[in-house]
């Protein structure tokens, strides 16, 4: 073969090759798009993979997180949402450290009801961070109960949160506000013409329309250990607030109680034959004590807690109706205390036995308090209480650094004759009489049958303590503990 054909074969093998490219580059790109549309095809003919989904249809991201909403709750605080809270309650009972989500945003209305064990796992929360609210008719409430929501017999149970319990208490309070606004729920016609109208069925309604005479603690835990409330506001409760009863390692922490200072019988916290209980950062705002601590308590810590306003922290009153009643190894300290009743106080009444031993209140602020140190073995609440000779035991009591104003009286220690109080020590206690006070209080402070120590000078002095032991102290009620 000739150069020239030779040249021009090369050229047309060349030609043959870049048209090849160009072809294979076509078809690559149009596989490429048919493969893409076969693909977008089959996506869309497959369903997608359901995420898992709670009771109600919710997804549940966590199995453990049960949503009071996802169990038929409405939030809307007409509804009533107690069954939807039951319903949660069961599901999360039966899981290990389950938690309970009252969500934010909501307003729960819930009726009497008990988050009960034995049988539930341990360490379950109950996360409130929306608002559950009681009834106020008293068709709700039956023939009254002395709880509202009780938590009971459980094994690690933690209530937390930024949600509220509003006991919503005004209804037991004030039986005319009462009356009238279950009049309001249960009628179709306008108030005003209710109060106007003459007839019977009013007056009818009047009688049905009455709380309770029971009225009911807000929250309630029983026959519990390891338990632990923190962050939530309890407010405006028919009677005390927050209870424990027979329970064991208790924390209390960062929690509002709020009640108007007339409101009758509601105590902040209350403790009754409850051990290891630490109550602290907290602000009680009530009608009666900040705390109570009731027989059968023994090591408790409470620190750094504003009280007021409200009667004060008291341990009793002990003994009533001649019973037995025994407290040991309290410590009360760094607390301020603002327009109380009393700042810290043991009260027993006479009959009683048993004893109050081991007791210590220090750093104390008081301001504008009636009686800032008292022990009163002669408590009555107003009805007929005769002399007797049998008391609860008061020993071992320390105050040290107790300062402030008082309103009535700085000090007021009213023993008994038969057992007296012993080992009261007092230091560093300095209390003056409120400047618009100084007329009506007394500044001499007052002592009967009381035995122990000033660790230094007071002010005002405390002549009255006696340092002589007392030879007709009894021992068996201190034994009997």
């Amino acid at each position: 073969m000739d150069r020239v054909n030779q040249k021009g074969l090369r050229i047309w093998i060349i030609v043959l090759i870049i048209a090849f490219s160009v072809w294979s580059s076509s078809c690559a790109r149009e596989a490429g798009r048919l493969w893409r549309q076969s693909k977008a095809v089959t996506a869309a003919s497959v369903p997608p993979v359901k995420k898992p989904m709670g009771y109600g249809g919710r997804s549940m991201l966590n199995s453990a997180t049960f949503n009071v909403l996802d169990y038929g709750a409405k939030g809307d605080g007409h509804a009533d949402d107690t069954k939807a809270f039951e319903a949660a309650w069961a599901a999360a009972c039966k899981v290990e450290a389950s938690t309970i989500v009252v969500p934010s945003g909501s307003v729960f209305l819930v009726k009497p009801v008990s988050f009960s064990g034995p049988g539930c796992e341990p360490n379950i929360v109950f996360q409130l961070d929306g608002k559950i609210i009681a009834p106020t008719s008293s068709q709700q409430w039956g023939s009254g109960l002395l709880q509202w929501l009780e938590f009971t017999k459980l094994q690690g149970i933690t209530i937390k949160g930024k949600g509220m319990i509003d006991g919503q208490g005004s209804v037991w309070w004030d039986d005319s506000v009462s009356l009238l606004i279950n009049i309001y729920h249960s009628q179709t016609r306008p108030l005003l013409h209710i109060l106007n109208s003459n007839s019977t069925s009013f007056d009818k309604k009047l009688v049905q329309g009455k709380m309770p005479s029971s009225k009911p603690t807000a929250l309630r835990f029983y026959g519990s250990k390891g338990v632990t409330v923190s962050g939530i506001t309890i407010q405006n409760s028919p009677q005390a607030h927050l209870k424990f009863d027979s329970c064991t390692s208790v924390q209390v922490y960062d929690v509002h109680v709020s009640s108007p200072g007339d409101s009758p019988n509601t105590d902040g916290i209350h403790l009754q034959n409850s051990q290891d209980v630490v109550i602290y950062s907290t602000n009680l705002a009530c009608g009666d004590d900040c705390v109570s601590i009731q027989t059968g308590c023994s090591n408790v810590y409470i620190h750094n807690v504003n009280c007021g306003p409200g009667h004060g922290i008291s341990i009793g009153g002990l003994g009533k109706d001649n019973t037995k009643a025994c407290v040991s190894n309290v410590t009360v300290r760094d607390v301020t205390m603002t327009n109380t009743l009393t700042g810290v106080r043991i009260k027993t009444w006479q009959g009683g036995s048993g004893s109050v031993q081991g007791i210590k209140f220090s750093n104390i602020q008081v301001s504008q308090v009636e009686t800032p140190i008292m022990i009163d073995q002669f408590y009555c609440d107003g009805s007929k209480c005769p002399n007797k000779t049998s008391a609860v035991a008061v020993s071992g009591i320390d105050y040290v650094n107790i300062r402030g104003s008082f309103t009535v009286k700085p000090v007021h220690f009213a023993c008994s004759d038969s057992i007296p109080c012993t080992g009261v020590t007092l230091a560093t206690i300095q209390l003056q009489a409120a400047a618009q006070e100084t007329h009506s209080s007394d500044p001499h402070p007052f002592c009967w049958k009381a035995y122990g120590e000033l660790k230094t000078t007071t002010v005002p002095p405390i002549g009255c303590l006696e340092v002589a032991k007392p030879s007709t102290t009894r021992h068996s009620n201190l034994e009997s503990c």
